[in-house]
């Protein structure tokens, strides 16, 4: 897992940004103004996210258009799934034992 990616997305508002462009493709300036940021705040915010790997930029015109990069999403997405089976596993023994202190089955 690459620890770039959570560099980036502790800050919150790079991982605002992230949440805005979910949706989809947007322009610097309309990331900035949904944000309440000046330009240039949104730009340092992009250029990180960029050099991390999670979005990319489109140039049309003028204007240049940011979109997220699925993969280091996936990537995220993998190494959080060794995690989700732990836990799945912890709460199904919880479970268990719940419902043997509740007196409705008991442990194997």
């Amino acid at each position: 897992m690459n620890t770039q990616t959570f560099s980036a997305l502790a800050e919150p508002n790079r991982f605002n940004i992230v949440e805005l462009l979910l949706s989809e493709p947007l322009p610097v300036g309309d990331i900035a103004e949904k944000l309440k940021l000046n330009q240039s705040q949104t730009s340092k915010h992009l250029r990180v996210l960029s050099e991390a790997g999670l979005v990319e930029v489109q140039p049309i015109a003028n204007r240049r258009i940011y979109k997220l990069k699925p993969e280091p999403f996936q990537e995220l997405d993998a190494w959080l799934d060794s995690y989700r089976r732990i836990w799945g596993a912890r709460m199904d023994r919880l479970d268990d034992y719940l419902n043997v202190i509740q007196g409705k089955k008991t442990l194997n």
